[in-house]
């Protein structure tokens, strides 16, 4: 995946299964703990999410993504 491709994924509001398969790299599992891990953390501060989907902004908190290196990286090409 191009940088360029990382940041208009990361652009969207909401994270689905299948974008944090993208983006984490992880199998079917470990993408379900890390969801669950997610969710849990999230509804533990009394967020409501909607079924199925995490925020984004907090899929980046949590893989640590360097928007700005990602940035330099898109501009690069």
């Amino acid at each position: 995946m191009t940088a360029k491709e990382t940041l208009e994924l990361i652009s969207k509001q909401w994270c689905t299964i299948e974008d944090l398969k993208k983006l984490s790299n992880l199998g079917n599992n470990n993408v379900y703990r890390l969801k669950k891990e997610i969710q849990e953390e999230l509804e533990a501060n009394g967020y409501i999410l909607p079924k199925g989907l995490i925020p984004m902004c907090e899929v980046v908190k949590k893989l640590k993504i360097d928007i700005d290196y990602l940035n330099r990286l898109a501009n690069l090409s």
